[in-house]
């Protein structure tokens, strides 16, 4: 009987050593830091400034997006966002009808971006992209003419 007292204490131990053990393992995962791609960016990163930037230019884009393109003479460009040895990223087309909304949304959103350039010491190939020469209209939406 004596056997079986003690054949009974040792499985007992046995359980509650393994589950000691075990919710030890999970405490001590749970203070190990996290996979840097899990990180939530914060308001100082390099990569949440340039999603707000995305956020800006999708926005601009958006907003043009809801006009058809008819005829290209109601149609005018501008240029938009700041390479950081100078000149403008692209030009982007937008209704003349729009200019006083759309405008200072993209000189807003070409200053962000020379910021942006100046506090990362960002690089670019500094091509200059030249202005288009003309819009048309194609399947109800602007195209930039080079010629």
């Amino acid at each position: 009987m004596k056997n079986f007292f003690l054949q009974i204490s040792a499985l007992i131990f046995c359980a509650t050593l393994s589950l000691v053990s075990c919710n030890t393992a999970k405490k001590i995962d749970a203070n190990l830091p996290k996979d840097i791609s899990e990180r939530p960016a914060d308001e100082n990163s390099q990569k949440y400034d340039q999603a707000q930037l995305d956020k800006i230019k999708a926005s601009i884009e958006t907003e043009i997006s809801k006009e058809k393109c008819t005829k290209a003479n109601e149609w005018t460009f501008a240029p938009m966002g700041a390479k950081a040895c100078g000149g403008p990223q692209l030009y982007i087309a937008y209704p003349k009808n729009q200019e006083a909304t759309i405008l200072p949304k993209i000189n807003d959103y070409t200053e962000k971006v020379k910021a942006f350039n100046q506090k990362y010491n960002i690089m670019s190939d500094c091509m200059m992209i030249m202005p288009p020469t003309s819009i048309k209209c194609v399947n109800g939406k602007p195209e930039l003419v080079n010629s």
